[in-house]
């Protein structure tokens, strides 16, 4: 992979770092690299001025969602009694469960950073349990699923004062981050949330979470640029792009925006999506020589940071002549369709070592994530496209289920899920 010169990365490092910024889209010549099988200009998407507002309810579940969920369960339509049904199921959708905060969220503990032990999974779990709960809200009106979930969010932002842990610790500020944020927005217009508690829900994301997710973009933990996988990047770019949301905060999500399309990182989206196979209409992901595991997730935080975009009217679905679609279909068909794939030889460039991933890897071949109804439906219902091996993956993983389906252990929450649910279109 070509490196970009020096000038260039504190040019695009900065360009992060001034979070008041506004880019102007539009196509431009862009010299990062080649490796995406993309010759000539590339479409930009505008982000708009500081200030302008944001729309809200504006993270993964809006407003329109609901209603048409609601059309379908008086419909007694099938798919979506069998998404709800999958969602009330869940230990964590329960309004008696109880929140388990902490003053300190580690993640990389037992360390030199960081001695005292690991606890995150006490916010994986509550994270999960106040969106589940907020989604039971929404789509019952009944107020004890909005009062538990609020008791959950108001917990969490009185208790936890840090985060710590060794450089495990920015996947904390990244997932739990764009998770703790958007079931804070999903639950915004709940009239019986006292407004302090709201404001204070706020600043403790903006004082908790978001500075190390602006670090970790700017500094990658002071290591060479191409060190962290595109995972790292992108739970970051999820979480400062939903914190800005929830806080009004136009000038945190136009960084989000920016990095993606200009980021010097491995989460620049024509990073995280290396190479695309044209003839094959798919598109090889930057860690699919790692592991299916990270290959998988990769698709997973990007459908998360496409479909917060959409709500906020900027299409990176159709980024690049809809490369995510292709790379949801390259890994749908190596993953579930349990097929071959087509390879382009990529250096991982870990600072002074490269390691040459001649093929793709059958680490964890076979990873299920509850990510491919989001996908199909945007493509195909909302676009008119065709996704045959996506739709594979909808039909392997139905009904979708959410954190607590799909083991106990972080990978089965790092996406919100429910997307047989939420997401099924007419």
């Amino acid at each position: 992979m070509k490196r970009l010169p020096v000038i260039s990365v504190l040019a695009l490092l900065l360009s992060v770092s001034m979070v008041d910024c506004s880019k102007k889209g539009g196509e431009e010549y862009d010299e990062l690299y080649d490796t995406t099988n993309i010759v000539g200009s590339v479409k930009y998407i505008d982000t708009l001025p500081p200030g302008t507002p944001l729309v809200h309810p504006g993270g993964l579940n809006v407003t329109e969602d609901f209603a048409r969920i609601d059309a379908a369960i008086k419909a007694k339509n099938e798919t979506i009694l069998a998404g709800l049904a999958k969602l009330e199921a869940n230990s964590h959708a329960d309004s008696n469960y109880n929140p388990n905060p902490v003053a300190k969220l580690i993640r990389g503990g037992k360390s030199r950073e960081e001695p005292e032990p690991d606890n995150y999974s006490r916010a994986f779990n509550d994270v999960a349990a106040a969106y589940q709960l907020a989604l039971r809200w929404k789509i019952s009106g009944r107020d004890g699923y909005a009062r538990k979930s609020i008791q959950i969010l108001n917990a969490w932002a009185a208790t936890c004062k840090q985060l710590s842990g060794d450089p495990n610790v920015f996947l904390a500020a990244g997932f739990y981050g764009y998770q703790f944020a958007l079931a804070g927005e999903l639950m915004r217009d709940y009239q019986n949330w006292d407004p302090k508690d709201f404001k204070a829900y706020q600043d403790w994301m903006l004082t908790v979470f978001y500075p190390r997710n602006h670090d970790f973009l700017v500094n990658h933990n002071g290591s060479c640029i191409d060190h962290y996988w595109a995972n790292w990047d992108l739970g970051n770019i999820a979480s400062v792009m939903a914190i800005g949301i929830l806080t009004d905060r136009r000038e945190l999500y136009n960084e989000a925006v920016n990095y993606l399309q200009r980021g010097a990182g491995n989460g620049n989206i024509r990073k995280a999506i290396y190479y695309v196979h044209k003839e094959q209409g798919l598109a090889q992901l930057q860690e699919s020589g790692r592991d299916q595991g990270h290959a998988t997730l990769v698709i997973a935080m990007l459908a998360t940071i496409c479909e917060i975009a959409w709500h906020q009217g900027d299409d990176f679905y159709g980024f690049n002549d809809n490369m995510f679609l292709k790379a949801s279909e390259y890994n749908a068909k190596y993953n579930i369709a349990m097929e071959d794939v087509p390879w382009k030889p990529y250096d991982y460039k870990d600072c002074d070592t490269t390691i040459v991933h001649s093929q793709i890897s059958e680490a964890e071949r076979g990873e299920v994530r509850p990510i491919y109804t989001m996908i199909y439906n945007h493509y195909v219902k909302r676009k008119g496209l065709t996704a045959p091996y996506t739709l594979i993956g909808v039909n392997r993983t139905y009904p979708e289920g959410g954190g607590g389906d799909y083991g106990p252990n972080s990978g089965g929450f790092d996406q919100l899920g429910f997307g047989t649910l939420l997401y099924t279109r007419p």
